[in-house]
């Protein structure tokens, strides 16, 4: 659905982006991450059809933003950090003005308009005046405008940012709505919410893609699938010798001791989780809790900042 081959974009003798390629099934969501200064805004503004490409070809739904700009364009939601919102008007006016500036027919708006704001939550929203409302419902009516016009891609760029832990889960179930009918990019700084939502990641550094695929693939190429969190109840040094001994570990950290718990992430060789149940059941400790580390993502994203570029 989304073709991009040998992207490069340059800002004078400046190299932002330099032969980027990849491809976006329908109805995936992809997040998008990246330092500051990898080359990530350029190319969503690309993708976006704000910028257009110094060099290589994009596609999204088969229109080349190069040969066909406005089509383009029109296949295109954007959701930029800072919504663009008419604080005057109220939902309902704004989500009419601008299906209609992007060409959608008058007898489809009202129930255009109904179903955007029930993927949106916004039903209860529309008769108020944007000015009025708060951040959470400004991000709402922000994503609501990306989607009246029905495209085929949309780019959301840091749509959790400056929001409560309710309001960021309620936004992940707006999210994953999108895909029924559209092909989602997401931005963000937000680590755990990436992992949270979306089916494949992509990964700028240096203008390059680094990385490519589901978190569970990236895991695999830095041995983080074998990497476990646990609360065991016991004694410290019986834990740490236990560990220093265990065949199957190749490394441990203590995070936190506190009333008789001990919370550690533990790096095993393979994936050798009874192997290591069995020994700290075995030598006394209760093990209270194991799973998967819950920074994972963050880990692999660092990781992958660290490599030397080849």
């Amino acid at each position: 659905m989304i073709e991009v081959q040998s992207l490069r974009r340059t800002y004078g003798t400046t190299l932002a982006v330099d032969d980027v390629s990849f491809t976006i099934e329908a109805n995936t969501v992809v997040g998008f991450l990246g330092l500051n200064g990898a080359g990530k805004s350029t190319t969503l503004k690309v993708l976006a059809g704000l910028l257009m490409p110094t060099d290589g070809t994009v596609r999204v739904d088969g229109v080349d933003l190069a040969e066909a700009p406005v089509g383009f364009r029109q296949r295109i939601g954007f959701l930029p950090e800072e919504p663009p919102l008419y604080d005057e008007m109220t939902v309902r006016e704004y989500l009419a003005f601008l299906a209609r500036l992007r060409g959608l027919p008058e007898s489809e708006l009202d129930a255009r308009i109904a179903e955007v704001a029930r993927v949106t939550q916004l039903d209860h929203k529309l008769e108020q005046v944007i000015g009025e409302l708060s951040h959470g419902y400004r991000k709402r009516a922000g994503i609501a405008q990306a989607i009246v016009h029905r495209p085929r891609l949309v780019i959301l760029d840091e749509p959790i940012s400056g929001l409560d832990p309710v309001q960021i889960v309620d936004m992940r179930q707006v999210i994953r709505s999108l895909a029924r009918e559209a092909t989602v990019l997401i931005s963000s700084h937000n680590l755990p919410e990436i992992s949270q939502v979306c089916d494949r990641i992509l990964v700028l550094r240096d203008g390059r893609i680094v990385a490519d695929g589901t978190e569970a693939e990236l895991a695999a190429r830095f041995n983080r699938a074998n990497v476990v969190a646990l609360t065991v109840r016991g004694d410290r040094e019986r834990f740490d010798k236990l560990m220093a001994a265990r065949p199957e570990v190749r490394s441990f950290e203590v995070r936190r001791e506190e009333g008789g718990l001990i919370d550690a992430v533990v790096t095993m060789e393979g994936d050798d989780r009874e192997a290591l149940v069995a020994g700290i059941v075995g030598a006394g400790l209760g093990l209270r809790r194991i799973d998967d580390a819950v920074d994972e993502l963050e880990e692999i994203f660092i990781d992958l900042n660290r490599e030397v570029a080849a």
